[in-house]
C-alpha cells in the first residue's frame, strides 16, 4: 500500500468545494493540543508536551461566544487535548451554558465525585442541557488501554459511575480501531458495560478511523488517491458536499478559526480570527475529508 505521511492539500479543478450554509455548530480546542495522555490514534497527536495549539482562556472564548450569539449558532463543543485540564473550564461551561447547549469530549478520567456534583450543578442551573462525551476505544480494559494507556481505562469507568449518580448519561465516543467483522459484537459488548456501570439508557457513538496525527505511526497513512473529487458527490439526488458536517461549524483555537475539528494542524485550513472570516466556501482538499465523506463522519454528539 503506498502511505503519504502528511495532509498536505491537493488543488486541482476538480477538487469539490463545501459551502457555508448556516453557522448552526461552534468547537473549541479549550485545552488546546494539550491533553493528560498520548493515544496511538489521535489524529491531532494531543499530548502533555504538544503546545502546538494552547489552553483558551475564559476571555477569549467570551469574545467568541458574544460574537456567536449573532450568527445564529445553535450548540456549542469543547475539545482537546483534556478539556478538563483547563483551569477555567468552569466558568468557560458556565458562560456556555448561559446562551446555549454544551459538549465536553474528555477522556473522563479527571471526573472525580466532587467534579460530577459541580458539572451537575451546572446543567440543572441551566435551561439548556450539558452533554459529557467519554472517549473508550475497548469495552475492556485491555483493548483500551494497548491503545490509549496502562490505567486509563479504570478511571475513565470511574468517571462515568460518577457522571452517571448525578443524573448524566454519559455517551461513550469509541474509535473502530477493531475488525469490522466483530462490530456488532464490539457494539453488544459497549452496551453490556454501561449496563453493569448503572447506565441503562446506553449512548454509543462511533466513529471512523482518521489516518492522520498519531495514526499514521500507529497502522499508516492514506493512500495517495484518497482525495475527494467532484465525481464523488450527487447534487441531483441530495448528495452534495452540503450535507457535509463542514458546511455548518467551525472551529476555534488559540490560533484563530479553522475551518473544523479535524484539521487544526493544517495551517491552510484556517479561516480568519474571527467566525465572520471564516463564513465562506472551503475547498475539500485534504485527505481527512474523503473518510469524513465515505464514512458519513460527524463530529457532533446527536
Amino acid at each position: 500500500m503506498t502511505t503519504m505521511l502528511s495532509t498536505k492539500p491537493l488543488v486541482t479543478a476538480e477538487t469539490p468545494t463545501v459551502p457555508m450554509n448556516a453557522m448552526d455548530t461552534l468547537w473549541f480546542q479549550v485545552s488546546g493540543t494539550i491533553c493528560n495522555i498520548k493515544c496511538e490514534h489521535c489524529f491531532i497527536s494531543c499530548s502533555p508536551r504538544n503546545h502546538n495549539h494552547e489552553m483558551m482562556s475564559r476571555a477569549m472564548i467570551k469574545r467568541y461566544l458574544d460574537e456567536s450569539k449573532s450568527l445564529g449558532v445553535k450548540e456549542y463543543y469543547f475539545t482537546g487535548g483534556e478539556p478538563f485540564l483547563n483551569k477555567e473550564i468552569w466558568d468557560i461551561l458556565e458562560d456556555t451554558l448561559a446562551i446555549g447547549p454544551a459538549n465536553v469530549l474528555t477522556n473522563g478520567m479527571l471526573i472525580k465525585v466532587d467534579w460530577a456534583k459541580h458539572l451537575a450543578e451546572l446543567r440543572d442551573a441551566s435551561e439548556y442541557s450539558l452533554d459529557i462525551r467519554i472517549s473508550l476505544d475497548s469495552f475492556d480494559e485491555e483493548g483500551n488501554d494497548r491503545i490509549r494507556g496502562k490505567g486509563v481505562f479504570r478511571r475513565a469507568v470511574e468517571g462515568m459511575k460518577n457522571l452517571a449518580a448525578n443524573g448524566f448519561v454519559p455517551i461513550i465516543t469509541a474509535v473502530a480501531v477493531w475488525n469490522p467483522q466483530h462490530d456488532e459484537r464490539v457494539r453488544r459488548e459497549f452496551i453490556e458495560l454501561l449496563a453493569s456501570i448503572g447506565i441503562t439508557r446506553p449512548r454509543l457513538k462511533v466513529l471512523p478511523v482518521l489516518h492522520i496525527g498519531a495514526e499514521v505511526e500507529r497502522s499508516c497513512g492514506y493512500e495517495a488517491s484518497d482525495f475527494l473529487s467532484k465525481e464523488d458527490f450527487r447534487p441531483d439526488l441530495g448528495y452534495g458536499p452540503e450535507i457535509l458536517q463542514c458546511s455548518s461549524c467551525r472551529m476555534v483555537t488559540s490560533k484563530g478559526v479553522y475551518v473544523c475539528p479535524i484539521l487544526i494542524e493544517e495551517e491552510t485550513a484556517r479561516m480568519g480570527d474571527n467566525i465572520a472570516e471564516s463564513l465562506r466556501p472551503f475547498p475539500l482538499a485534504y485527505q481527512a475529508c474523503h473518510t469524513c465523506w465515505v464514512d458519513g463522519l460527524s463530529c457532533r454528539t446527536g
